[in-house]
């Protein structure tokens, strides 16, 4: 039983279908990661192991890892990054492979440092979905210069191309950073006109919106509701965003 538990707003319980929560793994050891899964873990619904990362830890550290997240109900999965290597390295079968025997029941999707034609990222979604993952697609470039040449209407398109071909959730790309990338401005800030324009056309449930920065954070909760999904979390702003959405932080008091 959680301490002043009466004091705070309920949360729907995992597996959750809505208020999911994706965390960040920027390489995290064994100790410290199951521990802070044994304090924050059921808030936790996605787990992605950043950019290129699994590839510079042992196997072993790898698989181990990511059978204690799942240990935990939570869904661990590759990031872009290693999936846009294979991609232009022509190694997507052995990719599948390598993620299969490591563990990973998800990989996400994206072309955000490479130049992949709409409809070739189209078939990577089916092929990884015929492979047996679970996948999550992400739109946007991690260069403001290349992701300001996609407009609002190509963003809307594309997002219902690949949920159509098999990805679960469309992640709408901010970076760690979380500024002057998609729907952030050189500040940090979110576009609502562009967020109001997608949701017009793409379900709220099927978006996970990469939020790294708390006012991020704030403003999709108070705008969307506490059961936003929201990404790129730090692995120690878990517990913080967690209280943003129960209304246990200033920022949200008495505003949900």
């Amino acid at each position: 039983m959680k301490s002043f538990e009466f004091l705070s707003i309920k949360r729907e319980k995992k597996p959750r279908t809505s208020g999911l929560t994706m965390v960040l793994d920027k390489g995290l050891g064994l100790e410290t990661a199951s521990s802070l899964m044994d304090i924050s873990g059921e808030y936790v619904d996605y787990l992605k192991f950043g950019w290129g990362t699994s590839i510079v830890h042992e196997q072993d550290i790898i698989k181990s890892k990511v059978e204690m997240y799942k240990s935990h109900n939570i869904t661990p999965y590759t990031g872009g990054t290693l999936f846009e290597l294979a991609y232009t390295k022509d190694k997507l079968e052995e990719f599948f492979d390598e993620a299969h025997n490591l563990g990973f029941p998800a990989i996400e999707v994206s072309d955000g440092s490479t130049d992949i034609p709409h409809e070739n990222k189209l078939e990577c979604i089916e092929k990884a979905k015929e492979s047996g993952f679970e996948v999550l697609s992400e739109i946007g470039k991690k260069n403001p210069i290349l992701d300001k040449e996609l407009s609002i209407d190509e963003r809307i398109s594309n997002m219902a191309d690949e949920l159509n071909a098999g990805s679960s959730l469309i992640i709408v790309e901010a970076r760690e950073g979380g500024k002057n990338i998609g729907i952030f401005d050189s500040k940090g800030n979110a576009k609502e006109d562009e967020i109001d324009t997608i949701l017009n056309s793409i379900k709220g449930e099927k978006i996970l919106w990469e939020a790294p920065n708390k006012n991020q954070q704030v403003f999709f909760i108070l705008k969307l509701g506490n059961t936003v999904n929201l990404g790129n979390i730090s692995s120690d702003e878990i517990t913080s965003l967690e209280t943003l959405r129960r209304g246990l932080r200033g920022d949200t008091f008495g505003k949900l």
